[in-house]
């Protein structure tokens, strides 16, 4: 497969699982600013996705539909949902010939819909919960179709690459924004609340009610979020993801480059597969997450040096 495909496919993917990542943090978000509409803040959310300086999160932070303006529709916002739908649509259009028609109409359909000036009205007046899930069903009718029509050859191996690579940072960064504060307790017993919207953000809080009944506890959050090997969006499974598809990729042409790539997720894979909850907290969470993060984006850029043919 040429590097351009290959890359355009990553890429592709990546945009639109951050797509669904953006989404599914903005409902989750509205829904808890509107339990406390005088205590809730924006600036979390903004500082994660947006690179707007502290004056103008500050200004944004408690006006919700100011926000999810800007986090859905704004052109001059580089992580808006619109703008990441069109760069993802873009990488498709380039490789059309590389995914299936029914991939290329979702992508297409998601596209129009981000961009009907309905939308816009639909945000400010109407309930962005109703609005925010009609454009998350784009999102996973997109997944859905990829799963049940792409071929299982090397184009499928680099997109489940970009997706999962981007889901795992995803998850780092929505778990990091707590513990990032250095002074934070994770034995505090009166975030109930907190830990219920940050998993509903990804799709976890049934999981977490059905494998503990003692209630909301960061630890327990900890190791669903970065442990489970059967949660979805765990830094764990993802990784092993990761694993699984780059594997596909092994040939006798890239030899080097794979073992180099190999080696660098089978290294943070075993970190994280062989941690505890408890030894994470006591070690620091936040040097964890950031570590992981970071040997992350080392992958994701000897990806695109040895594999893309450039850097990102």
């Amino acid at each position: 497969m040429l590097s351009r495909v290959a890359d355009s496919l990553y890429w592709m993917s990546r945009y639109m699982e951050r797509s669904d990542g953006i989404l599914r943090t903005l409902k989750t978000n509205y829904a808890s600013s509107q339990d406390d509409v005088q205590a809730f803040s924006w600036e979390p959310v903004l500082q994660l996705f947006t690179h707007l300086d502290d004056e103008k999160i500050a200004a944004l932070a408690h006006d919700s539909r100011a926000v999810l303006h800007y986090m859905v529709l704004d052109k001059d916002n580089s992580n808006s949902v619109l703008n990441i739908v069109t760069a993802a649509r873009e990488n498709g259009r380039s490789v059309q010939d590389h995914i299936t028609k029914e991939m290329w109409q979702c992508l297409n359909d998601f596209f129009h819909a981000v961009r009907d000036p309905y939308l816009e009205q639909s945000l400010r007046w109407d309930d962005p919960i109703t609005t925010l899930d009609n454009l998350l069903r784009y999102g996973l009718l997109y997944f859905g179709t990829t799963d049940v029509t792409m071929a299982r050859g090397e184009g499928n191996s680099f997109i489940n690459l970009g997706k999962f690579l981007e889901r795992s940072l995803q998850s780092i960064d929505i778990l990091d924004i707590r513990f990032s504060d250095h002074s934070y307790q994770a034995d505090k017993t009166a975030d109930t609340t907190y830990w219920k919207y940050l998993l509903l953000s990804i799709s976890g809080y049934e999981l977490y009610l059905k494998t503990y009944r003692s209630g909301f506890e960061a630890g327990n959050v900890v190791e669903q979020v970065i442990l489970n090997a059967q949660f979805p969006r765990s830094i764990l499974y993802c990784i092993n993801r990761l694993h699984r598809y780059f594997e596909r990729l092994k040939n006798d042409g890239n030899a080097d480059a794979f073992k180099q790539i190999e080696f660098m997720i089978g290294k943070i894979r075993s970190r994280v597969q062989y941690s505890t909850a408890q030894s994470i907290i006591e070690d620091g969470l936040h040097e964890f997450l950031l570590e992981t993060k970071t040997a992350l984006y080392e992958i994701s850029d000897t990806l695109s040096s040895r594999y893309f043919a450039h850097s990102v």
